[in-house]
């Protein structure tokens, strides 16, 4: 599971992803924590096209009682989609979104220890991850809270994300369901926004192993 990453600046964001010019300035956090405000792209609601929008990483539900959940929803595993009260609506409206990312951070713990690893594109391209979005609304205020998750894949066959996360010893190796980000690669950016459930579904995969270019994000001090 992602809990850290690194948001492009707007320009970059508009460049690559073809979102206007004209869409509304709002400040958002440069590291993204849970809970923290950060853009994401998604399909318009007026007009076509896409739009940047700013919210909260960690999905809000329609049923929430309030903006501020006592539960994690910053990663949804994307096998839950279809079937996850948090995640299922917004799945079965097409409710997609890219998370722009510079970089993004996971624990390796190869060492015995927790050394964290940083995660950028081998091109030298911000990632577009793959996303779901949700408009909550507040019944006392009206006040509205956009807000987002991050998609994420088992990637315990994958020769790089497979060595993520802290084992658990009570399992198989082929079995630890160590977890990966799902990118969306430029090309296929239409289909993840403006795609039917099945064309969507086609693109939940681990990123290529030649996409990442990785390592530990501080180095460990020599023996």
């Amino acid at each position: 599971m992602c809990n850290r990453y690194e948001s492009p600046q707007a320009r970059e964001i508009e460049r690559l992803w073809h979102v206007g010019r004209d869409q509304p300035s709002r400040w958002w956090d440069e590291v993204l924590h849970p809970r923290g405000q950060g853009p994401f792209i998604r399909r318009a609601r007026e007009g076509g096209g896409r739009e940047l929008v700013v919210g909260q990483w960690g999905l809000i539900p329609w049923f929430a009682p309030q903006a501020r959940l006592a539960y994690s929803t910053n990663n949804a595993r994307s096998e839950e989609l279809a079937s996850k009260a948090s995640y299922k609506q917004p799945w079965a409206r097409g409710q997609r979104c890219i998370i722009p990312a510079c970089s993004f951070d996971e624990p390796c713990w190869e060492t015995g220890r927790n050394v964290w690893w940083r995660f950028r594109r081998a091109d030298g391209q911000p990632w577009g991850l793959a996303g779901l979005w949700n408009t909550w609304i507040d019944r006392a205020s009206g006040e509205v809270h956009e807000s987002y998750t991050m998609l994420t894949i088992n990637a315990d066959q994958h020769p790089l994300m497979r060595r993520m996360h802290k084992p658990d010893p009570k399992l198989a190796p082929d079995q630890q369901d160590k977890r990966s980000v799902i990118a969306i690669e430029p090309g296929d950016v239409p289909q993840w926004l403006e795609g039917t459930l099945d064309e969507a579904r086609a693109l939940l995969r681990a990123p290529a192993p030649e996409l990442f270019d990785a390592g530990p994000a501080v180095q460990l001090p020599a023996l």
